[in-house]
């Protein structure tokens, strides 16, 4: 299936599903988003990456903040970094994250999706790319192959069904995953029962108002 330029959802959307639906739907589905020192982190390192001007390095091309998109996949968004080498199949996506590397592939899902968008808009196979991450100053090589790319495709059909229900899920709390999250305080994952975030803000301003 072929989406439309309508259709597409960012390809960041991704992580945010993998890690946690709740979230995606947050940011998503409500529209919601608050900044903490781990997004800011993560921003300003991201802010100093697209500063970059292209230039030619170690006789490659590198390009900062490449436009994506996939009809195939349904999303779009932007590479931080892609390495053109001298051949003209020599393409390599390169993604910067302001933490370490991870066992779960949230990131390295993200990554093939950008891959995979490169492949169809430049008609060239990319077989592998790179994680940056800015905890150990390190790059991680990834390779594209046959299973992660399956993980991917899969995630983008999930993220589109997802998206269309227009659902938020409840919130669950776990320790590793929400003490981290910026939108924790929206979220409310300790407190039972609080689905739709803009509804519960909406009646909160109404007893302000009320009481003021």
């Amino acid at each position: 299936m072929a989406f439309t330029e309508d259709d597409l959802l960012p390809i960041s959307a991704l992580q945010h599903l993998l890690y946690c639906e709740r979230q995606c739907a947050l940011i998503h589905i409500e529209r919601v988003w608050e900044e903490n020192l781990f997004t800011t982190d993560g921003r300003i390192l991201h802010e100093k990456v697209d500063a970059g001007e292209d230039c030619v390095r170690a006789g490659k091309r590198i390009a900062r903040s490449v436009s994506l998109r996939s009809l195939q996949l349904g999303l779009s968004g932007v590479a931080d970094v892609v390495e053109f080498g001298p051949d003209a199949g020599d393409v390599y996506p390169v993604e910067y994250k302001r933490g370490r590397s991870k066992r779960a592939n949230w990131d390295r899902i993200q990554l093939c999706a950008q891959a995979m968008a490169l492949e169809e808009m430049l008609g060239v196979p990319v077989t592998e790319g790179a994680l940056f991450y800015g905890k150990t100053r390190r790059r991680e090589a990834v390779a594209f192959d046959a299973a992660l790319r399956g993980e991917t495709v899969r995630a983008a059909a999930r993220l589109h069904q997802f998206v269309d229900a227009r659902h938020t899920p409840p919130a669950h709390y776990e320790a590793s995953r929400c003490d981290a999250c910026s939108l924790i305080n929206l979220c409310m994952p300790r407190l039972p029962g609080k689905t739709k975030v803009r509804k519960y803000l909406a009646a909160m301003a109404e007893i302000d108002e009320e009481t003021a």
